[in-house]
């Protein structure tokens, strides 16, 4: 606890907003750029030490939004253990949803898909379209969420799933590449 009240005094002065009882467990990497917006709401549980989730966390929670036009938004009561969250363009995560340990959620490629602008390191050129995920989801651990990528209010991601593409209210999500296969 002592850490992490330094590091909310921190978040605080990188511009991060944050409600009330935000409970760190561990110190995360949370960050903000300059101009970007980064929220979470109240009531957030954010899990970054090995032994705060037994699942086994691989690595402490990262949170970043990386232009200054990104904005990262995390409703309330959401708990996320070991997780990336890495915005270029905008990840919005609705109240009461889950994040399993070690879970991605990307709104981007990182690198250019152009061989040309790949080679420049042209960070103009990378990819991103905004993630929105509901309320009252569950996203298993190691899943993986692809730039686009839209999610229902109150469905389930299975562990490990790849995910991409826009998927409704209350159904059950898995694979590789992920799919309905159960509507709840």
């Amino acid at each position: 606890m002592f850490k992490s009240n330094y590091f909310k005094i921190f978040m605080k002065l990188n511009g991060v907003t944050f409600g009330k009882n935000l409970n760190l467990f561990g110190v995360p990497v949370i960050f903000k750029k300059s101009g970007s917006v980064l929220k979470i709401g109240d009531n957030c549980s954010i899990k970054s030490s090995f032994l705060s989730n037994l699942v086994g966390l691989s690595q402490r929670t990262i949170i970043v939004t990386r232009t200054k036009e990104a904005k990262i938004e995390i409703g309330n009561n959401v708990g996320i253990s070991g997780a990336t969250i890495y915005a270029r363009k905008g990840i919005s995560i609705g109240d009461n949803t889950l994040i399993g340990g070690n879970v991605k959620i990307l709104d981007n490629d990182f690198h250019p898909i152009e061989l040309e602008a790949r080679n420049r390191d042209d960070k103009d050129m990378i990819r991103s379209k905004e993630v929105i995920i509901g309320k009252s989801c569950f996203i298993g651990c190691n899943a993986l969420i692809l730039k686009g990528t839209r999610i229902g209010d109150g469905s389930v991601v299975g562990a490990g799933s790849v995910v991409s593409g826009k998927f409704g209210s209350g159904v059950i999500i898995a694979g590789n590449p992920a799919r309905v296969i159960k509507n709840i």
